[in-house]
């Protein structure tokens, strides 16, 4: 990339915030960051702010506003908290706009940066999970572009480029399988065996989706979105290696595949510079070291959370948020000791076959009400179990 480029960064502290970050430090006269936002830590956020001469910061919790100021004194950047500044920040110009704020408390922003027309480069689920018709109507109502920041969903941009869905055959997701796959007794996992992911390095919550398999139930409904070809035209292969990141099958024979290391630097890499490439510190693959690449049918009798994902994905309308949101309270409860592994997927398919599922969300706001109902479902089943 030749030209200087603005980028806003909503979650800058987080991990795909950090890796955004540490790519455009490596170039940093390429790059003007107007925005960066953080939920809670202000300390990292102001120094942050300082380091890349960011025209706005923003933190998530109002209360914090003044603490945010202060630490920001005697700069020129400008300081604001609370979820509406984190949508106003959103809506500023910049030629990219990174959204990588965790959970629902991210649609708003997203939705923000959207209604303005930009290019955002999507590392939030929620985004096309629980909000996905509102969402992609949005996307094409305004004009915006969705670049996928998740190393499948961006494999399959790079593997798609310009052909057309009516060629393809099939999209595969793959899946290493994570840590649990191969032990025997689910019952008696503890979360530290849950969190101990083999080839990525990631929080609590996601590396426990992994291990249940619902992480790639939740993309396939992300992929579901973003590449309309059809449900009965995508698929998920266990490949325990994480060296394919996901492959499309067009129907002359041809399978494309995006191959890379597990570094979330380098689906970053391909929205910040897209449609163009840029250098990345990630060591290259060496195919002869690795040796092998294997590839399984999903267990799903063992993890059923792939197959409870396309059945809400097929059944449309409110069935997604509830997944969700019932998955992310099985995930907490199961982090805290209340549940046995096993019982995760269960809650969830409990909470999806309670009946009276709300109607299609139509906006943001009903998004939220389907979130709040079924966290409190699975809530109450937690307690009643």
């Amino acid at each position: 990339m030749t030209d200087r480029r603005s980028i806003s960064i909503l979650g800058a502290t987080g991990s795909v915030g950090g890796s955004t970050l540490d790519l455009i430090r490596r170039d940093r006269e390429a790059w003007d960051v107007v925005a960066l936002t953080a939920h809670t830590n202000v300390d990292d956020l102001a120094r942050l702010a300082r380091e890349f001469d960011a025209r706005l910061a923003v933190i998530g919790e109002e209360h914090r506003l003044e603490a945010l100021r202060e630490t920001l004194a005697g700069t020129n950047i400008e300081a604001a908290a609370g979820t509406q500044a984190l949508c106003e920040a959103a809506a500023r110009p910049a030629d990219i706009t990174v959204a990588a704020i965790v959970g629902c408390a991210g649609l708003g922003p997203v939705m923000a940066a959207i209604e303005r027309g930009g290019t955002v480069a999507l590392a939030n689920k929620e985004a096309l999970v629980s909000a996905g018709d509102v969402m992609t109507r949005a996307v094409e109502r305004h004009g915006a572009r969705l670049l996928p920041v998740d190393s499948e969903h961006n494999a399959i941009f790079q593997c798609l480029a310009d052909n057309s869905l009516d060629d393809v055959r099939w999209i595969t997701l793959t899946a290493s399988g994570g840590p649990l796959r191969l032990v025997e007794d689910l019952d008696a996992v503890t979360p530290e065996q849950a969190v101990a992911h083999p080839n990525w390095d990631m929080g609590a919550k996601i590396s426990v989706d992994s291990a249940t398999m619902f992480n790639k139930g939740l993309e396939l409904i992300e992929a579901h979105h973003l590449f309309p070809v059809g449900l009965d035209r995508l698929r998920i292969v266990v490949h325990p290696q994480s060296v394919i990141h996901s492959m499309v099958e067009y129907r002359d024979g041809s399978t494309l595949a995006q191959l890379g290391p597990s570094d979330m630097r380098v689906p970053i890499a391909s929205c910040l510079a897209w449609p163009e490439r840029m250098d990345t510190p990630c060591e290259p693959l060496d195919l002869a070291a690795i040796g092998e690449l294997s590839f399984f049918a999903p267990d799903e009798t063992r993890f059923p959370a792939t197959r409870l994902a396309r059945e809400a994905a097929e059944a449309g309308g409110a069935a997604p948020a509830v997944l969700n949101a019932a998955n992310e309270i099985a995930v907490a409860a199961f982090l805290a000791g209340q549940i046995k592994f096993s019982r995760i997927s269960l809650l969830v398919a409990e909470v999806l076959d309670g009946g009276n599922l709300p109607p299609a969300p139509q906006s943001l706001e009903d998004v939220l009400m389907v979130d709040r109902a079924a966290r409190a479902r699975a809530a109450e089943l937690l307690e009643t179990a």
